[in-house]
């Protein structure tokens, strides 16, 4: 029996959020986004979207992040939101 998956660290996952937090913080470097204009971003799309819809803000995720553009595979900074909506208004 091999006991050494009991007392080995999988370190791959720790590793990939490193990595993962890592990018995240070049991309801001590059575009020049501090972390108070990104809050005011995040404040101007709740104050629109609350007209509209009921959100659960405890799982609002609004970062900007890097993605490939369509035309030209070319990779680009983008605003990507992840906003949960508890319901919609006025229906």
């Amino acid at each position: 029996m091999d006991f050494s998956k009991f007392f080995s660290r999988d370190n791959s996952s720790s590793r990939n959020v490193a990595k993962d937090r890592l990018k995240l913080v070049l991309v801001h470097d590059r575009i020049n986004c501090s972390p108070h204009f990104l809050e005011m971003i995040r404040g101007d799309l709740l104050n629109v979207i609350s007209d509209y819809i009921e959100i659960d803000e405890k799982g609002l995720d609004i970062r900007i992040t890097r993605t490939k553009r369509d035309t030209d595979d070319a990779m680009v900074p983008a605003l990507v939101a992840n906003i949960p909506i508890k319901k919609m208004k006025g229906k």
